[in-house]
């Protein structure tokens, strides 16, 4: 169950960080209202050290539909650590850093731990821990300051698609009200690969806005694959700590 919601939230980050640019500062965008609605974005971004909490986590494909709970750890800008349980028993974890990817599974008795190079040659992508991170916090995956966008308004909230469409087709929606992430929605139409990442509702956490409820959608090669993250607690600025050790006598997943 891990290896699958950490590998669906990988197709959601491999679509978002093809060709993507490095963060700055500098707005590109030059309408005013683009400009300053991308600006109420990153002022409303929630700043933590660390955040812990509990998820609930529904794992649907055409096969079956799977839920587990997650403990949840992050340290800003620097580790993201999940334990899953089913009825209460520990099934598997998962650390991830900058630099490195590992999880295990017991039911199966696997792991895998390698640096992001060995799972983007797996996937035949470059994969990007801030932008994992960016997905979990209800903020825009790419940087918006960095690309020119078209800003469109509707009754949904303010739409961004970008002045010039790449190889990935990009569609940001902010709510009006909070500014923060309504959708996502990122495709690669010569690889009939896409991926709609939706937040349903945020809430209050310490007063600040934090996601509630994210949907990932990923459609590859026609095949759909579904997961529905919730939060049900959060804290922020708690101390922390990431225990992992893979336990012996697992078989390691070969990113070969």
């Amino acid at each position: 169950m891990m290896k699958k919601i950490i590998g669906l939230v990988f197709i959601a980050v491999m679509l978002v960080s093809c060709g993507s640019s490095r963060s700055g500062r500098k707005i590109a965008t030059k309408d005013a209202e683009a400009a300053n609605v991308i600006k109420q974005h990153y002022n409303n971004e929630i700043q933590f050290k660390t955040l812990t909490g509990k998820l609930r986590a529904v794992y649907q494909d055409a096969e079956k539909t799977q839920s587990v709970n997650l403990s949840f750890r992050m340290e800003k800008d620097k580790a993201i650590w999940m334990s899953a349980s089913v009825l209460g028993f520990p099934v598997a974890k998962a650390y991830i850093t900058p630099e490195k990817v590992s999880y295990y599974e017991k039911i199966s008795k696997t792991y895998f731990d390698g640096d992001f190079s060995l799972i983007s040659e797996m996937l035949g992508t470059p994969l990007d821990f801030q932008k994992l991170q960016n997905l979990l916090i209800g903020q825009a995956v790419y940087d918006l300051r960095t690309e020119r966008y078209q800003l469109s308004n509707s009754a949904k909230g303010y739409q961004f698609l970008p002045s010039s469409q790449g190889e990935v087709k990009k569609m940001f929606l902010l709510n009006p009200g909070t500014y923060k992430a309504s959708a996502q929605q990122l495709a690669q139409e010569n690889e009939n690969r896409s991926v709609t990442i939706t937040y349903s509702d945020y809430q209050k956490v310490s007063g600040k806005l934090f996601p509630e409820e994210i949907k990932i959608i990923a459609n590859e090669g026609g095949k759909s694959t579904n997961i529905e993250l919730t939060y049900r607690s959060v804290e922020l600025d708690e101390d922390v700590h990431f225990p992992f050790e893979i336990p012996s006598g697992y078989d390691e997943i070969s990113a070969k």
